[in-house]
């Protein structure tokens, strides 16, 4: 029997060391604050500054409903999956595939979450690599109008280097700071596209018309705006793991903090979200370019300032959406391939994984459209009806109760979203493929 005691004993001491070492269950001290600003790096993306595009494209009336409606269906999801996180007396669901399996089994639960996870997680870090390559020319080409044109690759480059140092941060709490900064940067350049937009004013011959030249056009031009409105709100994926950093005891559950952290971050995503695509909209009407950012061309030490100031916010963003996707391949390599928990073995890895996004955001530097038609398929379900699907299955509310009903409009509504966006995205992908330059 005392073997037996042993080997339990042991095993258990591994199972501990290795849940210390992986970095979402490493370090459980994280305040309620280290949720609010997680969630708004997570969710108010460099998206924010297409949303006055997704206007021009949806009109007053459905451009506004959309959006309201988006916030409040997300953060409805948002809460599900905070109260789901303790749902079982004594176990926490620290990541979203632990809560899939919960609801669907142990292999199939893996296989509906972890796939349109990787989708979102990988396809947003290769998005923030272009993005933050392409700021950081647009500060070089405001600046130093005489300059030699250096071309957007190698800005890339310059922009991973610094990804490739703080990829190295152990866990979740450590790169808080980092966090806290692109939080900050986030709400710094949204206030400055719409301020600037307001002190530029309403554009001569604004006409808020429709853009499109045919019927069909108006049609898929809603549709991409669509995939735009969803991309903008994708924290959801890395929800659970945040909530895993949090100190949990049965009088003080994490979700009481968690929840705090969520409210003020949705306070801060209506202050990004609404004025930007409003103002935006309301000054630029439907001349607005893709990003806001580029229809204010002046003053330029602004307009550079602000771009900048994507570039802090995506170095963070990047960190945020690596990290369960570091602790993917740590907890296989570690627990299916049998390598020792250890400094070198991180480092290789999250050397690799930093390059990897480096190079596919080189060599496609339109990824941002391809992520429109990725971003429906894996965007729309793990942030608008998965949260609801699981909470029917975990949580099997009365038929035609109201929360039954509530979580059935969102499922009809986000499978909806998951058909069209695609779509849109997939034939603006088209029309544009004959300018597209690889490598460019």
């Amino acid at each position: 029997m005392s073997q037996n005691q042993e080997f339990c004993d042991d095993a258990l001491a591994k199972q501990k060391a290795i849940d210390d070492w992986l970095p979402i269950t490493a370090s459980r001290k994280a305040k309620w604050w280290y949720s609010a600003f997680h969630n708004v790096t997570a969710m108010v993306g460099a998206g924010v500054l297409s949303l006055p595009y997704a206007m021009a494209n949806m009109g007053w009336g459905p451009g506004i409903v959309v959006l309201i409606m988006s916030w409040v269906i997300t953060l409805y999801t948002l809460w599900q999956m905070v109260e789901m996180h303790e749902m079982i007396p004594g176990k926490r669901l620290d990541r979203y595939h632990e809560l899939g399996q919960e609801a669907f089994g142990e292999k199939l639960g893996l296989w509906i979450v972890v796939p349109q996870q990787i989708v979102v997680e990988v396809g947003t870090c290769i998005v923030y690599m272009v993005t933050g390559g392409k700021s950081l020319k647009k500060v070089h080409d405001t600046l130093c109008t005489d300059c030699k044109d250096i071309k957007t690759s190698y800005w890339i480059i310059i922009f991973a280097s610094v990804n490739f140092v703080l990829a190295q941060c152990p866990n979740f709490n450590s790169i808080s700071v980092i966090s806290l900064a692109a939080a900050a940067m986030s709400l710094t350049y949204s206030t400055i596209a719409w301020g600037a937009s307001i002190h530029k004013g309403v554009t001569p011959n604004v006409s808020y018309a429709s853009r499109s030249t045919s019927t069909s056009d108006a049609v898929f031009n809603f549709f991409s705006a669509l995939g735009d409105v969803a991309f903008a709100y994708a924290g959801h994926n890395v929800v659970l793991e945040i909530q895993a950093t949090m100190p949990s005891t049965p009088e003080n559950p994490s979700k009481k903090p968690m929840w705090k952290g969520v409210i003020v971050a949705y306070i801060g995503v209506a202050f990004c979200y609404f004025p930007v695509a409003l103002i935006g909209y309301y000054m630029f009407g439907n001349s607005v370019e893709d990003n806001i950012l580029i229809s204010l061309e002046r003053p330029a030490w602004l307009i550079a300032a602000a771009n900048l100031f994507v570039v802090i916010h995506v170095v963070g963003g990047y960190q945020i959406f690596a990290m369960p996707v570091f602790d993917m391949m740590e907890t296989y390599m570690v627990k299916k391939l049998k390598f020792t928990p250890s400094f070198g073995l991180r480092l290789i890895s999250r050397t690799i994984y930093v390059a990897l996004t480096m190079f596919i955001g080189i060599c496609i530097p339109f990824f941002g459209s391809l992520l429109g038609f990725l971003g429906g398929f894996a965007f729309a379900p793990t942030t608008y009806y998965l949260p609801c699907i699981i909470w029917l299955k975990l949580k099997k509310p009365k038929r035609f109760s109201l929360s039954w009903i509530i979580n059935w409009v969102c499922i009809v509504l986000g499978v909806v979203l998951m058909i069209v966006s695609p779509i849109g995205a997939m034939r603006n992908i088209i029309l544009s493929a004959k300018t597209y330059k690889f490598f460019s």
